[in-house]
């Protein structure tokens, strides 16, 4: 169970990002963020932050036009 989510459903990219980020920034090491988002961009945008911000992307899926994000706090 994700410890915080964050639906960010109708934002476009770079929005859910930016949001992941500043809710991230502040949580303590091994938070988990289910990041739901609307914006197919999103797909490409979020593994790439947590690449280079240093977060464990955990998984990724798509249910009924909403992409699900499961990124670990290190």
């Amino acid at each position: 169970m994700a410890d915080i989510t964050l639906d960010t459903s109708g934002l476009k990219c770079p929005m859910p990002v930016l949001r992941a980020q500043k809710t991230l920034r502040d949580a303590p090491a091994g938070t988990v963020l289910t990041l739901i988002s609307t914006d197919a961009v999103s797909l490409k945008e979020v593994p790439l932050f947590c690449e280079q911000a240093g977060y464990a992307l955990e998984s990724t899926s798509e249910a009924e036009g909403r992409y699900l994000f499961r990124i670990r706090s290190l």
